[in-house]
Parts: structure tokens; C-alpha cells; sequence
């Protein structure tokens, strides 16, 4: 179980330093980038296997890890866009209700579970994504405030259900640290082609806090998911365990978007984390 509340303890403070990432001004791709060469220097000396770099293509999860690359960049900008945008608690709760669609997967794949209260559980996911993005309490929820967070739920959902598909049918155990370098570095090799297009089109400004953001991004980014594959090796439903790692990092980040941020939630968003929270704990004890 320890695990478990390490990843969410290095989870919750991603979203923290995406916050934080608006408040210095810090360009958030150049310093992604930077956090990948951190998180993959992490992987490769953490690594206590016989593979090495020049037979990773060879491996069974390398496809699945270039694939995972992909969506690992893009949801991590979606992520700060959202958190800079709608707020730390939004960007928590819409990346982190996503839990519905590993929930899903897990029981049409693994032939998990499935009942009245999970799918339940899985319709107020929904609706807490709607609420906690809501910026009025009168007004309807316009679609350019739900944007983002509705791609952060899909993406983050996606990305956790090929993660323990990838994870559980392809990595040996102790291979972890090199898969996840491996990630990091596909991830890298396609913000470098963002970087390049930039650079074409003349928009591109070099910052050195730049450097410095994505240094502190990418220790907590690395050990996040390092807990995370860690434990999915418990034996305990996919499903069970996403949820409370989920409804522990929508409670932390809460927290501290109160606390640290002074962020001001209104009717709609208290609502939506409360039925968020709610969901959580029927998908969990269904």
C-alpha cells in the first residue's frame, strides 16, 4: 500500500508545480521537455536489468511505450493548459475522474467486476466533470471552459488504461524503471519536433527557469509513475486501485488549490468534487 500513497503523494505535487509554472511564467513545453530528461536519467540509473538501449526496440513493450510516449506529452501540456486555465482543482478533477474509462476497460478486458453501483459510479464521474469546471453558478457551462478538461479526462483515462494493459502483459518485473525511460524519451523525441517547428516559425524564446521548472517537474513526475507500476503489482482490481489513487490526488490538489492558491470554488465546483469523491467510492466499493 505504500506504493500507492507515494505515487499519490508525487501525483498531487505535479499538478501543484503546473500551478506554480503559471505563477513564474515559465514556458511549460520547454520545460516538459527538460522534466523528461530528468525522468529518463531516473530510469536508466534506476534500472537494475540486462536490457540496454541499443536492443529497446527488440523489447515486447517498446511499441506500446512509443504510443504511450504520445500521450504522455500531450495530456501533460492539455494538464497545465487546464490547470493554468480552469484552476488546480478543475485540471484534478477532470484528469483524475477519468478513472471511468480504466474502470471500463478493466471489466471488459480483465472481465472485472460490474454492477448497479459501479456504472453508477461512473455516470456522477461525469457529471463532476461538468460541475467542477463550471465558472458561474447561474450560467450553463460554456464549451470553451469545458474543453480542456473534457481532453484532460479523455486522455488521462486512456493513458491509465494502456499503462496497465502495457504494463501487465508486456514489462517483466524489474524492467519498470527502463519502460518508463523508454516513455519518456519517446515523449521527448516529440516535443523536440514541437520545439523545431517553433523555431521555424521564429516563436520560439529560451528562458534558464525554464530549466529549472522542468528539473522540478520531473523527479515527482518520474517516482509518480514508478509507485504507480509498483502497484499495480497488489493484488487488487485495476479498477479498486485506480479509484483510490484518484479520489486521494482529487482530495490533496483540492487542498492545496485552497490553501497555497486561495482559489475560489463556487456552488457548481463544490458539488462536482463532492459527487466526484462520491463516484470514486462507488466505483471502489462496488
Amino acid at each position: 500500500m505504500i506504493y500507492l500513497v507515494l505515487s499519490i503523494l508525487f501525483s498531487t505535487s505535479i499538478f501543484v508545480i503546473f500551478k506554480l509554472f503559471d505563477a513564474f511564467n515559465i514556458n511549460t513545453l520547454q520545460a516538459i521537455l527538460v522534466n523528461y530528461v530528468v525522468a529518463i536519467s531516473f530510469g536508466v540509473f534506476s534500472s537494475n536489468t540486462s536490457v540496454t538501449i541499443s536492443s529497446v526496440p527488440q523489447q515486447k513493450w517498446f511499441f506500446g511505450a512509443f504510443c504511450l510516449g504520445f500521450l504522455f506529452i500531450s495530456i501533460f501540456n492539455i494538464m497545465a493548459i487546464t490547470a493554468q486555465k480552469n484552476g488546480l482543482s478543475v485540471a484534478s478533477v477532470a484528469g483524475k475522474m477519468s478513472v471511468v474509462i480504466p474502470v471500463l476497460f478493466g471489466i471488459l478486458v480483465y472481465q472485472e467486476s460490474v454492477g448497479f453501483i459501479k456504472i453508477t459510479g461512473i455516470i456522477l464521474a461525469l457529471i463532476a466533470v461538468y460541475l467542477s469546471s463550471a465558472k458561474s453558478d447561474v450560467n450553463p457551462v460554456q464549451f470553451k471552459n469545458l474543453l480542456f478538461p473534457l481532453l484532460l479526462f479523455l486522455g488521462s483515462g486512456i493513458l491509465d488504461a494502456g499503462l496497465k494493459y502495457v504494463e501487465t502483459t508486456s514489462v517483466a518485473n524489474g524492467d519498470e524503471p527502463f519502460f518508463l525511460a523508454t516513455i519518456f524519451s519517446c515523449a521527448l523525441v516529440l516535443g523536440l519536433f514541437m520545439i523545431a517547428y517553433q523555431m521555424i516559425k521564429g516563436t520560439f524564446t529560451f528562458q534558464w527557469k525554464n530549466i529549472l521548472g522542468g528539473i522540478l517537474l520531473g523527479v515527482p513526475n518520474y517516482y509518480s509513475m514508478e509507485f504507480l507500476l509498483k502497484a499495480f503489482k497488489m493484488d487488487i482490481e485495476s479498477s479498486t486501485l485506480f479509484t483510490i489513487n484518484n479520489v486521494g490526488i482529487v482530495i490533496l490538489t483540492t487542498f492545496f488549490a485552497l490553501l497555497f492558491f486561495k482559489e475560489k470554488l463556487i456552488k457548481k465546483n463544490w458539488i462536482g468534487i463532492a459527487i466526484a469523491i462520491i463516484s470514486i467510492l462507488f466505483v471502489s466499493f462496488a
